[in-house]
């Protein structure tokens, strides 16, 4: 069954739909073969694919592609502002395996927005027309966007929310905050229901779902299609299938301290680059410890000692030291260091 056949039917039916979101220098494909191991999502997004008048398709991105391990629809995403090269790119992709082409109106970094790009487009909806009136026009396959509530006020929203509706998209995934409010505030859920409302397309709802009490908090709250979920699966491999167990109303797996410590491994293993340096690595793995670190414990300790380590024993010592029991770790975010997780790890996610 193609990705494509595959997408449809998950449209048409009538479990939620979980998709891992696409997290920039996070879900490549050694990621999404590890998020498989663990039950996976329905659907996996790439990390987006750079666009400009002079860029070339991304080769490792596309390995997630045309390597998928998932057995699941791979949708391809783009960030960018210039209309032929996205049309361009589009028409590119279209030649690999994939379900759909998304759209990334969403990215809250810096680096980003300040090109006009992701989030940075929300300020100007009428440009958002016109980039999607192209694609729409453009794209033979599924074509779905994944978007932000505004740049600095949700109040435009009210403004984008007949774009998207005018536009025949496939898929239109909220993230329910605005590009200023980054990952701080609370979800504005009840805009992501107006979105639901509103638009025709089926609607993902995004935007802090770490537990399958809060899916289906959020699900209830908004009347979405489903999820879109990134940092939570990050912290909680298990989530899309604790997700699932939840819906005929099963019993939850509920890891305890060694099935963490044993993911953490895992991960370790799973992201070490070719040309594998300890000390870079070791670094590399403290952005993913700064979601995992904040279900682990509740004073702080963890990620305090884990950020400061340097090498592969020292890392593994301080794991061991707080995961080496069989308790259970329910990996729901403790209260701690939020803002400060925030700005060391989540400006691409």
């Amino acid at each position: 069954m193609t990705d494509v056949v595959q997408f449809e039917k998950m449209l048409a039916g009538s479990a939620p739909i979980l998709a891992l979101a696409p997290m920039q220098d996070v879900t490549d494909l050694p990621f999404w073969r590890l998020m498989t191991a663990y039950g996976g999502a329905d659907l996996c997004y790439t990390e987006y694919f750079r666009v400009h008048a002079t860029s070339n398709l991304d080769k490792t991105i596309l390995k997630s592609i045309t390597e998928n391990p998932t057995g699941k629809p791979a949708i391809a995403q783009m960030i960018g502002n210039d209309i032929p090269s996205l049309v361009r790119t589009a028409r590119e992709l279209e030649q690999y395996p994939i379900a759909a082409i998304d759209l990334n109106l969403g990215c809250p970094a810096p680096v980003v927005y300040r090109k006009c790009a992701g989030g940075g487009l929300l300020r100007e909806p009428s440009r958002v027309d016109s980039i999607l009136g192209a694609l729409r026009d453009a794209i033979s396959i599924k074509f779905t966007v994944k978007t932000r509530l505004g740049f600095n006020s949700p109040d435009v929203f009210d403004e984008l929310l007949p774009i998207f509706a005018k536009h025949s998209l496939d898929l239109l995934t909220v993230h329910g905050r605005t590009v200023h409010e980054m990952y701080r505030s609370e979800v504005h859920y009840d805009l992501i229901a107006r979105a639901v409302e509103v638009v025709p397309c089926p609607v993902l709802a995004n935007g802090n779902v770490y537990s399958a009490d809060k899916a289906r908090e959020v699900l209830d709250i908004t009347g979405a299609r489903g999820l879109m979920i990134g940092r939570g699966a990050i912290r909680n491999p298990w989530l899309f299938h604790q997700i699932r167990q939840q819906q005929p109303g099963e019993t939850l797996f509920v890891p305890n301290g060694h099935d963490v410590l044993k993911y953490i491994r895992a991960l370790f293993d799973a992201v070490r680059l070719p040309d594998f340096r300890e000390t870079s690595h070791v670094q590399k793995m403290k952005k993913y410890m700064n979601f995992i670190g904040l279900g682990v414990e509740p004073t702080g300790q963890f990620l305090h000692q884990i950020r400061r380590v340097t090498t592969e024993s020292d890392f593994f010592r301080v794991c061991e030291a707080f995961l080496n029991h069989d308790r259970p770790v329910p990996l729901e975010p403790f209260p701690i260091a939020l803002k400060e997780t925030d700005v060391l790890a989540g400006e691409h996610l």
